[in-house]
């Protein structure tokens, strides 16, 4: 796992993709993960994530994630993330 995350983050730099920007897709696809894992219930994954429930709400807010879609099992990636899933799936082919 860690070397998957060095070789991402290596990726990542040599694309040069602002910091900003890294940080954001790592915080989206993170928590998107986790509150897929709870079936979008914010409490229990805000819980796991050692946040209080409204500091979650307003991350999923700053980062465009809709709850209604976690919920649903529609987790179909949003543009910008589409590429770092692309560079993530390319380094683990390798």
């Amino acid at each position: 796992m860690k070397h998957e995350l060095d070789s991402l983050v290596i990726q990542m730099y040599a694309s040069s993709i602002p910091y900003e920007e890294a940080v954001r897709e790592f915080r989206r696809r993170y928590i998107q993960e986790v509150l897929a894992n709870h079936k979008g219930n914010q409490c229990k994954a805000a819980r796991e994530l050692g946040v209080h429930r409204n500091t979650l709400s307003r991350m999923m807010a700053e980062l465009n994630l809709d709850p209604s879609q976690i919920r649903l099992g529609l987790k179909r990636p949003a543009r910008s993330e589409s590429a770092a899933m692309h560079s993530l799936r390319m380094v683990r082919s390798r």
